[in-house]
């Protein structure tokens, strides 16, 4: 068949097989065009054929997506940047792309952290950053002490026994979340401020509600783990970020006015560099959330015998908290710091001892702590050395029973059982005829016969593909509703005929 090959004001014809797969047609293009493609390390061209708005992958065949003699391609030349790094997110299972100059490889590892948390969603406090190699990544130092080139994947790990609860938070799961909560107190309540964190970030509203309803306030900084109360002078600064900062950060109305509304306090709210939320989305340029901001600040509270302006309350209420913390640190009661290290506490410091941050389920972790508890339990002294001042208690006589008469009262009792069940099956047979009539079976001829996809191809294909015939159907009709010039019918013939060439090649 003869297609037409559409390429900067150029139109050629090609005769092609209807097989004809996508990536020798874009071979052909290039011999016939003298396309020449440049790549490097931070740029790539790479040439893109495109039918009916979608852009082909190199597997297809051209028949498999409707193209037909006298159809028109479009062919481009894409320039795509490539990464400077890539970190794999042990969370998500994600690789998420570090995109910059080979300049980013001066920078700081809190920096990088910092474009870490802002893509997956994930405050800086609960994770870590390693090499490939496992070594772990300090705030304090740059990449290029680590030897790190362009290209290289570094790895995202979180604490251990957090990787379900933490998924729980970025899909807005409230009752996954609550059931992962961790069993020591200042522990679960770091717990609740990183979720409140994670949901103001993602706008998950019915996550954010609860987490407010259980006692977390959103001008609280997440701040860092319990296990690294001794460390906080060297935290990372972000650590002092809000969630009211990063609802504004990322655009997300509709938790800024679940803030606001639960408490207006937050709106004199600082970050780390001094800038309250009107200012983080001015910096970012969200204009809704400005407006919102903006109105919040210029209207008027009423109280009971008066009303103020906004900006004057806030003042005021920032007034009284600095008294009340300066009146409690001066008794040493200081209820601002939630928490403090005790006796028996677990306490990380970098350098002196391992990071507990492998990514490790909760339940490796549960079967780790019952292993090590079993060890240090000690054994007990046998009972001969125990000093026996009372004499041994005796037990009651048994009755002899011969073996024949045992195996007589087995049978009987067998026998009891097995009539007893047939009563009662046969009361509620009687009972299910006497009220329901069942309805008339239909001759089998008139009966259609639904064909099933047997277990072992459905096996196959998910060994093969990784995806369940389900996942399958929902992938292909996803590449088919690329097809944006093409009708609703023409996408799902394409569709089709994706899953159908799918079954044949695994099959």
């Amino acid at each position: 068949m003869r297609v037409f090959i559409c390429f900067e004001g150029f139109c050629e014809p090609f005769d092609v097989p209807p097989d004809q797969t996508v990536g020798a047609m874009k071979q052909m293009v290039k011999d016939n065009f003298l396309i020449q493609l440049t790549s490097d390390q931070q740029v790539q061209q790479y040439l893109e054929l495109s039918y009916g708005g979608a852009a082909l992958q190199d597997s297809w065949t051209l028949s498999d997506v409707g193209i037909t003699s006298g159809s028109a391609i479009r062919c481009l030349i894409k320039i795509e940047r490539r990464p400077v790094v890539w970190v794999f997110n042990a969370v998500t299972g994600e690789t998420l792309p570090v995109m910059g100059s080979e300049a980013l490889l001066h920078m700081s590892v809190a920096r990088l952290k910092t474009v870490v948390s802002m893509q997956s969603g994930l405050p800086v406090s609960t994770f870590r950053l390693s090499t490939p190699t496992g070594v772990q990544l300090y705030d304090c130092n740059r990449l290029q002490d680590y030897d790190i080139e362009v290209g290289t994947t570094l790895r995202l790990d979180t604490w251990d026994g957090w990787v379900e609860f933490l998924q729980g938070c970025l899909l807005g799961h409230r009752l996954t979340v609550q059931s992962h909560l961790s069993e020591k107190k200042p522990v679960m309540r770091f717990q609740l401020q990183v979720a409140l964190y994670i949901a103001a970030s993602l706008g998950h509203l019915d996550l954010a509600d609860w987490l407010l309803e259980r006692g977390m306030h959103a001008e609280e900084p997440v701040g860092v783990h319990p296990y690294r109360q001794w460390c906080h002078q060297t935290a990372h600064r972000d650590t002092g970020k809000c969630p009211i900062h990063i609802a504004a950060e990322s655009s997300q109305l509709l938790i800024l006015k679940l803030f606001i509304t639960k408490k207006p306090l937050t709106l004199a709210c600082r970050d780390p560099a001094g800038r309250d939320p009107l200012k983080v989305a001015l910096q970012r340029g969200h204009r809704d959330c400005v407006c919102y901001l903006a109105n919040k600040l210029c209207s008027v509270i009423s109280l009971p015998n008066m009303s103020l302006p906004m900006r004057l309350y806030l003042q005021i209420k920032r007034w009284v908290t600095l008294g009340q913390k300066r009146a409690a640190s001066n008794r040493c009661q200081d209820t601002s710091a939630a928490f403090k290290a005790r006796v028996g506490d677990t306490l990380l410091v970098d350098g002196f001892n391992q990071p507990k941050m492998s990514s490790k389920s909760r339940r490796a972790v549960t079967k780790l702590s019952r292993r090590i508890k079993a060890k240090a339990l000690q054994p007990l002294p046998p009972i001969s050395n125990l000093p026996s001042n009372r004499a041994p208690p005796q037990l009651p006589g048994l009755w002899s029973v011969s073996p024949g008469d045992f195996t007589e009262m087995q049978k009987k009792q067998k026998q009891d059982v097995k009539s007893r069940e047939d009563e009662i099956s046969e009361e509620d047979s009687s009972l299910c005829r006497g009220k329901f009539k069942l309805p008339p079976i239909p001759s089998r001829e008139n009966i259609p016969r639904p064909v099933f996809v047997g277990e072992k191809s459905s096996h196959i294909l998910e060994s093969c593909c990784g995806r369940t015939p389900r996942e399958n159907a929902i992938h292909c009709w996803t590449i088919a509703s690329t097809f944006t010039e093409k009708p609703w019918l023409k996408q799902l013939n394409i569709a089709r005929t994706l899953i159908r060439k799918r079954v044949h090649t695994v099959t």
